[in-house]
């Protein structure tokens, strides 16, 4: 009621106008199937108050309005559709009719076609079957390439040509398999390539360790190779060039091995020389006795599969390995010649295999890497052969040696390294090849000396004298105008000398061969290593001969004899080396012999040992002196040992003097020699009989005593006075006594107030008396008289005198100890 108040009640004009339009909006919205229907109903009922219900008045008032529409439309159309029933209606009998006619028709097309449709399917199965044939040899067509390749790559296999297995995997991968990948079987197949790839690696890489245990076992092989050849070039050399020095134009040999002989413009070779040419021309390589294809197959492997980097290294890794074997030198090597060639072989054969590699491959080994390893080896080569080589104590196996290090050295030169540290260490080794050269001719000297006679050398015939002049250049016009028989000065000792020291010039020069040196310097060391010869080892043999005790006076005097031939025989020497080494004497810095100095030292040392040895027997007949010092008077005549000494000496001299004097020369040394001796032997004698008398271990010595000692010192100067050695001026021999003479004097004339009043004055009779030797018998002659006195005591007669003589003994004690402290403090 309420609602239908509120409809009665007029609204303003205005607000219904807009109520109409906002609502025929929303009517219009909610018609149109386009706009979404949830904004429009909200805007009805978001709106004012009693919104909802005027919105529905009007939705119905819409509703009866189109429900007009529609009425009024179907009216317009009900006839129409009354007549298309109708219609419809009519048509409907002859329908019927028309589909009996079509089922019938239906029925007998069918009957119609069923063979036909039998025939169809049946081309159409052949047409799929053809079809299905036609994509199968097309299928076909593009699996057979890949079963071929996959067949050739099994045969690949199979024969070991691995190389060309991985280039048919790579076909198989980038080309053939991609077209069938979709087929199980190329699936399976690209499964197993990178398993055989794998096994092709395993298989080539132990081809590899074959191959570098074979060339590990080859290398003592290739390296007698390659040093033979290198030492047939170097002999080759060395024939052209003396033939280039010959003058020859005629070839020793060609660069092929023939010896082809010019004949109308024709080469004449005959069969035996044909073969034989044949056999020389052929040269050995690396190649013929290695077989190098495993590397260059496992280096392709590697390279193709994209890891040569670690092929690389594997192989350097494995080769720096053996390079350390080859170089570890077995402990004996040193005592064969075999043990030092087996060394180098392994070791050029090794070198000679990386030359090889490195000029047959691209960067397996490099220059740098081959130049390291040779330096490693060099050091450790050296190394080696400074140890093993101070072992040899033979100096033929020195020079063997030295000639494998010298072919050694030429054949990896020729390979491209370098060498020059060998040539170096040949120095030192040449050095330690001519300390063996001296220790063998030390034997060879002292073998001679051994076997000497020490005798002039008796020539019967002119073929004798001939044979020695031949052996030693010995040349004096006055003994060559002497009839045979006759005899040279010097003893056999010295031609065998000298031809020794000939050969050992030859022998080091063997070892100055082939060292790439000048003539200059090879003159240098030849001059060098016979210095050596004679100033140690010729001159220490020298020495060790005077010193040996079986020598005596008369080989002393022919062993100066001998050093002095062939002091003048070093010219000769050098000469000879000149000849050998083709180098003037003139050229500045060259090297002279030392024999001057050796052979004097030589002889001054025989002479100072026949000083010696002359000293030694006049000791030992001074040991036989018995005086009996406390005797009364002298027995009148001279010592028993004293006579026998100075018999000796004289018949010593004697054979000095009668010396074969064959020229001047001679006859001046062994004069010269005889008259030192002489005087030396003198003033010995005169020395030990002085130190006799003032012995400490005597106490007292009577004046019988000195008048016996008296008479043994006169008989000396008689001997002295006899002129034993022809030379002496005047009484000069004699003065090696007058020191005991003037001593002697003092006491047997007993002149001391003579004595103590001239001392010191250059006129004095006993110059040479010295107080403290005066005071010294005298206090031994005072004991003596004091113990003679004592003795004879019973004869009162002579106390008196004795008395008197004491107290003169006293006094001149006191005085001549007051000279002694004196001249000490002076001193």
């Amino acid at each position: 009621m309420e609602s239908k108040a509120m409809k009665a009640l007029p609204d303003p004009p205005e607000e219904d106008d807009r109520e109409e339009k906002v609502y025929g909006n929303v009517l219009a919205e909610l018609e149109s199937v386009d706009l979404p229907l949830g904004t429009t109903l909200r805007s009805v009922y978001d709106d004012q108050p009693n919104a909802h219900k005027r919105f529905m008045e009007k939705l119905d008032a819409r509703i009866r309005n189109h429900d007009r529409e529609i009425e009024k439309m179907c009216n317009f159309h009900h006839q129409g559709f009354v007549d298309a029933i109708t219609e419809l209606l009519k048509v409907r009998a002859d329908a019927e009719k028309l589909m009996g006619q079509v089922t019938d028709t239906n029925q007998r097309l069918q009957e119609a076609g069923r063979e036909v449709t039998a025939q169809t399917e049946e081309v159409i199965r052949c047409r799929l079957q053809q079809r299905n044939m036609a994509t199968t040899v097309e299928k076909l067509q593009l699996c057979i390439p890949v079963l071929e390749m996959y067949s050739k790559l099994k045969e690949q296999l199979e024969s070991k040509r691995y190389y060309a297995a991985l280039k048919t995997m790579e076909q198989l991968e980038n080309v053939y398999i991609p077209r069938v990948s979709k087929y199980r079987f190329c699936q399976i197949m690209a499964e197993t390539l990178p398993k055989l790839r794998e096994e092709i690696k395993e298989i080539s890489m132990s081809d590899l360790k074959d191959f570098l245990e074979s060339i590990r076992k080859h290398s003592d092989k290739i390296g007698e190779t390659a040093m033979r050849q290198a030492q047939q070039h170097r002999t080759f050399i060395s024939a052209m060039q003396k033939q280039a020095s010959l003058g020859c134009t005629k070839p020793l040999y060609s660069l092929n091995g023939r010896t082809p002989t010019q004949h109308n413009g024709l080469h004449r070779e005959e069969g035996a020389e044909e073969e034989e040419s044949e056999e020389q021309v052929r040269v050995l390589t690396a190649q013929d006795l290695v077989d190098f294809s495993p590397v260059y197959r496992c280096l392709h492997i590697y390279t193709v599969l994209g890891d040569r980097d670690s092929f690389e290294n594997y192989y350097r890794k494995q080769r720096k390995k053996q390079a350390r074997l080859v170089l570890q030198p077995q402990s004996n090597m040193h005592e064969t010649v075999e043990g030092y060639r087996k060394y180098f072989n392994q070791i050029v054969g090794f070198f000679v295999v990386e030359d090889h590699i490195l000029h047959a491959t691209q960067g397996l080994v490099t220059r740098a890497f081959t130049d390291e390893l040779w330096n490693m080896a060099l050091s450790k080569i050296i190394a080696v052969l400074r140890t093993h080589s101070s072992y040899c104590s033979d100096p033929d196996l020195v020079l063997e040696l030295k000639n494998m290090i010298v072919i050694f050295a030429d054949t990896l030169q020729g390979y491209g390294f370098t060498v020059n540290r060998l040539f170096d260490l040949l120095f030192e080794i040449r050095d330690q090849y001519n300390e063996t050269l001296l220790k063998k001719w030390a034997l060879v000297f002292r073998e001679i000396f051994e076997q000497d006679n020490y005798s002039p050398i008796p020539v019967e015939t002119e073929e004798e004298y001939k044979s020695v002049i031949s052996r030693f250049p010995f040349h004096e016009a006055e003994i060559e105008k002497q009839p045979f028989p006759k005899k040279l000065p010097m003893s056999q000792s010295v031609p065998q000398i000298y031809t020794q020291v000939k050969e050992f010039i030859y022998a080091s020069l063997k070892f100055s061969e082939s060292l790439h040196r000048s003539s200059t310097e090879i003159d240098d060391m030849l001059r060098k290593s016979t210095n050596l010869l004679l100033t140690r080892t010729l001159s220490g043999c020298l020495q060790n001969l005077i010193k040996k005790p079986h020598i005596g006076l008369t080989e002393l005097v022919q062993i100066i004899i001998n050093t002095t031939h062939l002091e003048q025989a070093c010219r000769y020497l050098e000469d000879f080396i000149t000849n050998i080494t083709n180098v003037s004497p003139e050229t500045i810095h060259t090297t002279r012999l030392y024999g001057l100095a050796t052979f004097k030292d030589a002889r001054h040392a025989a002479e100072g040992e026949i000083y010696t040895k002359l000293n030694q027997k006049i000791d030992e007949f001074i040991q036989l002196a018995d005086y009996e010092w406390g005797m009364s008077e002298s027995d009148g005549r001279a010592s028993g040992y004293l006579m026998d000494l100075i018999n000796f000496l004289r018949s010593t001299f004697q054979v000095f003097t009668h010396l074969p004097n064959i020229y001047n020369d001679h006859a001046a040394m062994s004069g010269k020699v005889a008259q030192t001796a002489c005087m030396s032997a003198c003033k010995h004698l005169a020395s030990s009989l002085l130190q006799m008398l003032l012995d400490p271990d005597l106490k007292q010595i009577s004046l019988g005593a000195i008048q016996q000692f008296n008479l043994d010192v006169i008989q000396c100067e008689l001997f002295a006075s006899s002129e034993p050695v022809p030379g002496f001026q005047g009484d000069t021999l004699q003065l090696a006594f007058i020191d005991l003479r003037q001593l002697l004097d003092l006491f047997m004339v007993w002149d001391w107030s003579t004595y103590l009043a001239d001392y010191g004055q250059p006129t004095s009779k006993y110059l040479r008396v010295n107080p403290s030797t005066a005071l010294a018998l005298l206090e031994k002659v005072n004991r003596g008289m004091k113990d003679t006195s004592k003795k004879n005591n019973i004869f009162s007669q002579f106390r008196k005198n004795d008395r008197d003589k004491q107290k003169l003994i006293e006094t001149v004690v006191k005085q001549l100890r007051s000279l002694v402290n004196g001249m000490s403090q002076h001193s």
